[in-house]
């Protein structure tokens, strides 16, 4: 994917009713600008890419507001308001992905009813060197912007050092450099030389999310100014001990002050440390009002310092509704507010339009309609906040749910060709394992579409339970798109037969295991979860025990396919439909073992080929088998949590039924053995008996 920059210019102020204000110092980037400005002084190309990453990295891991590791810097993709100046290089309309159900969850989630879904901006290109897709990619600034030189450990602003980029096809080898490096004063140089720059890795953050530099000058002068009277002090950052944590020491080489970073760890180092100004440099604002929470001591390479939320679905065949919302969303992107202008006419709508959109299988009712549906008023913001509250991520699987209990192959590889959706159905023995498997459907490949909707820092937003003000947006104003990207690939839909569950379930919640279950669940809630979860009630958070079976056959299964398949374990992932019934919502109990690559071909057909009946019971079979025995047991069949425990999963671990983590869709939680199958101690609660 396209890369980051390297030179900075000015943006102006934000609308003065934005929650954001900007400050001179902030600034955002213009990578291609540069370029140009380079070649047209004459002087060494100045090239804009600087590195590169895969559509599923930049959306789960280095997205806007992350910290980007390249090999001699590191970088932060942007806000999605520097995107739209990507996109405008290319004349036409931006690309859009198609996912009606997802984008109207996701309109629901940013208050934005005509939100769109684009891809990232990239193009592939035809052949090595090719020019194709130069003038699109992902701006980024650089960030951290305080650098330590490696010869000297001078420590200094992005200002001090010098860059470099020349080489149009080795983006890895642009850094920055001390261009008159003597060394260290232990071990110092008679003659100059350039010495590589790197990232001074300490950073603030917060958790409302605001990332800041680490103030160096204001850290090793204890708030106060330098006494030598000058403005910048040259720093030192001497580091013997890497890997060790905050074991830096920052030293002033007017003063010869000296403090070093290990103070600032921990709750104690928590409070000698600035306020948070409420700074997001993704987007180069400061929140109105400062923010004045206490911050954190951060590495760049934390884990903990980006937490991407994102929904996704798996494309289902469209309702009459969902085309009519695609099409007045087109619409409406083609033509804005001048869409008015064309009621009632649809020759002039077809005439002016055909080159926007393919409209001939759209009769002029249905065309009028949409026309209408483009051009309604907004949802009122009373409205959008009730729709908002009341909104449940399962809303997302009922319509698959539905969809895949009713569709009806007509045959093998009966496909939808707009939705990328081929379904099979399997002759399945509904009696064997007593009638605990009712239907079998082979699905031959499928389009999964995943929607980014902004990040959390320090707690991930399952922990902070999703609470509106812990989410940093995307865009400095109101969002019209969002970025999310498409994968292709595999699965296998087994569905489960209800009575035995509910009856099963039934006995379940009656049981001292599942009490135990409940008041760890409450347990760990209240250890673990953000100070801003506190509005939250812990059991609404609990999932039913037929998601504990599901969830654990699930895992089984993807273990005892990733031997057979020809895919690693990691390759594969779960998509699990368990709730009991409610209001307005049937019961579900399935499950889709599926594979996704974000490759335009999918996947290989490995796994879809064991949904046959005889190869399907094997490894249903074997998976069962397996689970009745861990190298860690007896300890791990016998696990029940007491107080003061608080772990969500019971008899499970590594060495049996938990996954990686690109294969669980709940980190491993929610996991135990003996619903599945028989234990010692607790035979009676295994649903395969």
């Amino acid at each position: 994917m396209g890369g980051a920059a390297t030179a900075e210019r000015g943006i102006g102020m934000t609308d003065p009713q934005s929650r954001f204000a900007q400050v001179p110092e902030d600034r955002t980037l213009d990578p291609l600008g540069d370029a140009d400005v380079e070649r047209s002084a004459g002087r060494k190309r100045n090239y804009a890419k600087v590195g590169s990453g895969r559509p599923s990295s930049l959306l789960y891991t280095y997205g806007p507001g992350a910290v980007m590791d390249l090999p001699h810097f590191t970088v932060m993709p942007s806000g999605l308001d520097d995107w739209n100046r990507i996109w405008a290089r290319r004349d036409g309309d931006p690309l859009v992905i198609e996912a009606p159900q997802l984008r109207k969850a996701v309109s629901v989630l940013l208050r934005s009813p005509r939100i769109e879904l684009r891809p990232f901006p990239w193009q592939a290109v035809a052949f090595t060197g090719s020019e194709e897709g130069k003038d699109l990619g992902v701006p980024a600034r650089v960030f951290p912007q305080w650098l330590r030189c490696t010869g000297c450990d001078n420590l200094g602003l992005i200002s001090q050092f010098s860059y470099v980029n020349v080489k149009r096809h080795r983006p890895d080898q642009a850094r920055f450099y001390h261009e008159k490096c003597y060394g260290r004063h232990n071990r110092p140089r008679s003659r100059p030389s350039a010495q590589t720059a790197v990232p001074a890795r300490y950073l603030l953050a917060c958790k409302d999310g605001h990332l800041d530099e680490f103030p160096y000058d204001w850290w090793i002068h204890r708030g106060d100014s330098c006494p030598s009277g000058i403005e910048h002090p040259q720093l030192r950052m001497t580091d013997r001990t890497a890997g060790k944590g905050a074991a830096a020491t920052i030293a002033c080489t007017q003063c010869d002050k000296r403090r070093p970073m290990s103070e600032a760890q921990g709750e104690a180092g928590a409070e000698k440390l600035p306020r948070c100004r409420g700074r997001h440099p993704h987007l180069g604002t400061f929140e109105r009002g400062g923010c004045g929470v206490q911050p954190k001591l951060m590495l760049i390479g934390a884990s903990n310092l980006w937490f991407g939320a994102t929904q996704s679905v798996i494309v289902m065949p469209q309702t009459e509704a969902d085309r009519a919302d695609s099409l007045a969303m087109r619409m409406w992107s083609a033509q804005g507010e001048d869409l008015a202008e064309l009621r009632g006419n649809p020759k002039l709508i077809r005439m002016i339009l055909k080159t926007h959109i393919d409209l001939e299988e759209v009769d002029d009712q249905t065309l009028l309609a949409a026309v209408e549906e483009a051009l309604a008023p907004a949802v009122p913001e009373e409205e959008q906040e009730k729709r908002r509250g009341e909104w449940d991520p399962v809303d997302l699987l009922v319509p698959e749910w539905e969809y895949l209990l009713k569709a009806d192959p007509l045959g093998p590889g009966h496909d939808d060709v707009r939705s990328g959706l081929t379904l099979s159905e399997r002759s399945w023995n509904r009696e064997w394992l007593g009638g605990s498997l009712g239907r079998v459907l082979a699905v031959e490949s499928l389009r999964k579409v995943n929607a980014l909707l902004g990040f959390t820092r320090i707690d991930d937003m399952d922990r902070v339970a999703d609470l509106e003000e812990r989410l940093v947006p995307l865009t400095r104003e109101h969002p019209d798109w969002t970025v999310a990207t498409e994968d292709r690939g595999e699965g296998i839909f087994l569905q489960f037969d209800e009575s035995r569950v509910s009856k099963w379930e039934t006995k379940v919640e009656d049981s001292q295991l599942w009490k135990a279950h409940l008041a760890s669940h409450d347990q760990n809630f209240r250890n673990r979860f953000s100070e801003t979860a506190k509005k939250v009630e812990p059991s609404s958070r609990m999932k039913p025990p037929r998601y504990w079976l599901l969830h654990t056959f699930a895992h089984i299964l993807i273990r005892e396919c990733s031997l057979t398949c020809g895919y690693s374990a990691a390759s594969l992932s779960e998509r699990l439909y368990a709730w009991p019934k409610s209001e307005g919502r049937a019961a579900s109990a399935g499950l889709v073992v599926l594979t996704t690559a974000s490759d335009s071909d999918g996947t290989l057909g490995g796994l879809v080929q064991l949904s046959e009946p005889n190869r399907l019971r094997k490894i249903i079979e074997h998976g069962l088998y397996r689970a009745k025995r861990c190298s860690s047991d007896p300890l791990c069949a016998s696990r029940t949590p007491k107080p003061p425990e608080d772990f969500l999963h019971g008899a499970a671990c590594h060495c049996c039924v938990m996954a990686s983590e690109t294969s669980c869709e709940r980190a491993n939680r929610f996991l135990d053995r003996r619903f599945l199958i028989p234990l010692p101690g607790h035979e009676q609660l295994a649903f395969f008996n």
